[in-house]
């Protein structure tokens, strides 16, 4: 990965609340944010039982044809 797409990548989580990221002379030092992760967790985990029952559904239906 080039360093320019890396510059990207860290651009776009700083953006989403991801990461944090101080500068100090030429070096960035990034830190990792868990609050905006420990939601999507939250999200994900929520509707991972209505996912995870509609994919057995369409295993089961595509067991029987």
């Amino acid at each position: 990965m080039s360093l320019a797409a890396a510059a990207k990548h860290v651009h776009v989580l700083e953006r989403a609340g991801l990461l944090q990221r101080t500068i100090d002379g030429r070096r960035h030092i990034c830190r990792l944010e868990p609050g905006p992760l420990a939601s999507a967790h939250a999200w994900l985990a929520y509707y991972e039982r209505h996912w995870s029952e509609r994919l057995d559904a369409l295993e089961d239906l595509l067991r029987r044809t």
